[in-house]
């Protein structure tokens, strides 16, 4: 894709002619695991799925086998999860087994006999990043449909299932990315004694166009079917996430499902995890030795609290590595923390050699041929993928010095990570999906790491866990509770917190989109003169959002910019690195309405993947250059100061526990420069946006809502506070849901 003066792919991946002009290019030759390395990672440049080597697997908890070569388990009560792709099929996993039912997570192409062999009573089909149209679209054995046993098909599994009877699936003018409102049909089996409106987390881009004969519909959302049921088989179809918490009643749906349709008996019963852990440990590790990686944070800390518990403190070396991008005065909080629990900690501070690092990353050169190139120095690199490969691959270098100078044999000598699922799905590990897309690579899953976890050389006590699940572990671990309720801080620092970019994105979509936004803001007076896009819009949206829409913008008070940036999202459990929208106004904004703006806008505008609002009254010029802005030092102690003034007024005011998180992101965007002095006079400040973020799992969650879930006047005190600090143009508020944005920007 062309996005802009910068020739780079829409996911945000270097293209070929850019990987070849790039200063360090080499070229390489690629033995056969070389290649095999190139192809996982290049799967992230088009959005293909990614093959992955069946050995990279050893550092989590052993998992169950099915009879194509997989461990054979007890016979009983199970559910099979087919696994499609999904951003949330450790979720669907989780939800199954905490209503007492044993799951097992299996590819997608499992055929019927193999299910019928291990005995399964039900199958879960799950969502995924690919269309069923595709030509490489997942394939399956068919016969599982003859199989009498029970099915649910969540997201992609509806569409399969629709398209396997004979309906069809069509890409439509209307995607859906966030928590709407559908009606149900109380007398579906799925939704027994639930009302008949649902709030519902839905994303996807595809949905169903001709409903196949055998199925009927069992939920609406506008236009668009959201359930069906087979007319004679036990056989149910949702678009939405019924397994997730944005789904609200979500767990109903599932308890219905399996023990209304499917007659389980609530014979599982959860281990205990914490034993579990610590067996695990001893097994991986043996009489070896083991460096810890620590942050300070939650994951971290539980991680080498197990270590310690299973193997004794004298086999555990906890290493806090500060890599020069950390909050204000965060590696002496960290260091007190730490040891504080009793850990023994060696620090090393090796910020220039993150500053300075390059790595190697793979690129496809026009005829297709994989080859390997340096990156620029991390200081100079503006690709928020390459940055993080950066500095992931520079923790295990880092790492590896240090078991040099602590004269520990590395043959003898484990490395530790507190990695958990969410981390593992989104980097699209094979360890959690075997056709996951990666949304951004996590730095304790860059390819060093998985180099090192092929050769067993690494342990991860908790990647099959979410977030709030690790926090109850460490509380039975008597950890302290500020420890475990920290808000989580990315490995990689402010450096993913800051939007590094040369120049403005200016793609042929640019001027498009910012017709149609302006359309949007202007809905009522727009929708009185018929035209071919407002046909459009109005084809996206329910009648009661075109309401609502036509009462939102009655007064004609708003104004929304297309900011000349990207930002990451998650959509349709597949990435996109897509624009900014940015809404203002002179007059009081109403915050619930609001945020209902924000989840119609990428409704309507595909290319639209974030919206936020902008404090200090209307933006009244278009923004069309952005400030050069790359890991200086000068850009991070802006950022810096900017996210210790906003933390402290959280802190000041007591309100941290309201919210799960709050990045602080510094983009480079100077807003209100005069259009007659812009020849002469260059973008120079930056802006600031607060993405306060509620969540249990990381998985999916929700902006926090001024004046409910955070009060106003902390919010106010906040935005004033950032306007003072120096080089800051204006303060922006994220109200974006995840999906479509995710957590952090990068």
């Amino acid at each position: 894709c062309v996005a802009g003066k910068l020739k780079k792919g829409r996911c945000g991946f270097p293209t070929a002619d850019e990987a070849m002009s790039s200063e360090g290019t080499v070229t390489v030759e690629t033995s056969s695991w070389q290649v095999a390395a190139a192809e996982t990672e290049h799967a992230q440049t088009g959005g293909a799925k990614r093959k992955r080597s069946e050995s990279e697997s050893g550092s989590c908890e052993p998992k169950r086998r099915l009879a194509n070569g997989m461990r054979e388990e007890e016979m009983g009560e199970r559910v099979a999860i087919l696994d499609a792709g999904a951003q949330y099929g450790k979720v669907i996993d989780r939800r199954i087994r905490e209503l007492s039912v044993e799951s097992v997570l299996v590819p997608l192409n499992i055929t019927a006999k193999q299910i019928q062999e291990e005995g399964f009573c039900a199958l879960v089909i799950s969502g995924g990043p690919n269309s069923v149209n595709n030509a490489d679209a997942p394939s399956y054995d068919p016969e599982i449909f003859q199989l009498d046993i029970p099915i649910l098909g969540i997201c992609y599994g509806l569409q399969l299932l629709n398209k396997h009877f004979g309906g069809t699936v069509e890409k439509k003018q209307v995607r859906e990315d966030g928590q709407f409102s559908i009606r149900v049909d109380p007398g579906c089996e799925l939704f027994a004694g639930l009302g008949d409106t649902q709030e519902v987390l839905l994303t996807h881009g595809d949905s169903v166009e001709r409903l196949a004969d055998s199925l009927r519909v069992t939920a609406e959302s506008g236009d668009l079917i959201a359930a069906v049921a087979h007319r004679e088989k036990k056989i149910f179809g949702v678009q939405f996430h019924p397994e997730v918490d944005l789904t609200q009643n979500g767990k109903t749906m599932m308890r219905n499902f399996l023990y209304n349709v499917c007659g389980c008996q609530r014979a599982f019963s959860l281990e205990n995890r914490e034993e579990a852990c610590l067996e695990h440990i001893r097994q991986a590790v043996g009489g070896a030795r083991v460096l810890s990686m620590v942050s300070g944070g939650c994951d971290s800390s539980v991680s080498t609290a197990l270590l310690n518990a299973a193997l004794g403190a004298e086999k555990v070396v906890a290493l806090y590595i500060d890599n020069g991008f950390m909050r204000k005065n965060e590696s002496s909080q960290v260091q007190e923390s730490l040891e504080a629990i009793g850990l023994k900690l060696h620090v090393v501070q090796a910020a220039q050699q993150f500053y300075t690092a390059q790595t190697l990353v793979p690129y496809q050169t026009p005829e297709g041929q994989l080859q390997q190139r340096y990156t620029l120095p991390l200081h100079s690199v503006t690709n928020p993928e390459e940055k993080r490969r950066i500095i992931g691959d520079t923790f295990m270098k880092v790492a590896h010095k240090v078991m040099a100078e602590l004269e520990l044999e590395s043959d003898s000598v484990l490395l530790a990570q507190g990695t958990l699922r969410p981390d593992l799905i989104e980097s699209a590990s094979s360890i959690a999906s075997s056709n996951a897309q990666c949304i951004k690579t996590h730095h304790n899953d860059t390819e060093l790491v998985r180099e090192l976890r092929r050769k067993g050389r690494v342990v991860e006590p908790l990647c099959d866990f979410h977030k709030d699940e690790v926090r109850a572990l460490g509380e039975t671990l008597g950890l302290p509770r500020e420890l475990l309720y920290r808000h989580p801080f990315p490995g990689p620092g402010l450096a993913i917190r800051v939007l590094c970019q040369s120049e403005a994105y200016l793609g042929e979509d640019f001027s498009l989109t910012t017709s149609l936004l302006a359309h949007i803001v202007d809905f009522c007076r727009a929708s009185q003169q018929p035209s071919p896009t407002v046909q459009s819009m109005q084809e996206c949206m329910s009648p009661q959002e075109q309401d609502f829409l036509q009462r939102v913008t009655l007064e004609g008070s708003l104004a929304a910019t297309l900011l000349p940036i990207f930002s990451v999202g998650v959509q349709g459990d597949a990435r996109t690195y897509n624009y900014v929208a940015a809404l203002s106004s002179d007059e009081k904004q109403d915050w619930e309405e609001m945020m209902t703006l924000a989840k119609l806008i990428p409704r309507i505008c595909h290319n639209v993947n974030r919206v936020v609002w902008v404090f200090g009254g209307v933006v009244r010029n278009a923004i069309d250059e952005v400030t050069p802005t790359h890991l200086t030092t000068g850009v991070l102690a802006t950022l810096r100061e900017a996210d210790h003034v906003a933390n402290s007024v959280l802190r000041r005011h007591r309100v941290e526990s309201l919210i799960s998180q709050m990045p602080v992101v510094l983009i480079p965007i100077h807003f209100d420069r005069d259009p007659q002095q812009r020849p002469v006079v260059p973008s120079c400040q930056r802006s600031v946006v607060i993405r306060t973020f509620i969540t249990s799992d990381f998985m999916t969650g929700i902006p926090a809502t001024p004046g409910r879930e955070i009060p106003e006047e902390v919010l106010s005190e906040m935005v004033h506070s950032l306007q003072g600090v120096p080089g800051i143009s204006r303060v922006l508020y994220d109200l974006t849901p995840k999906p479509p944005g995710t957590t952090e920007w990068e």
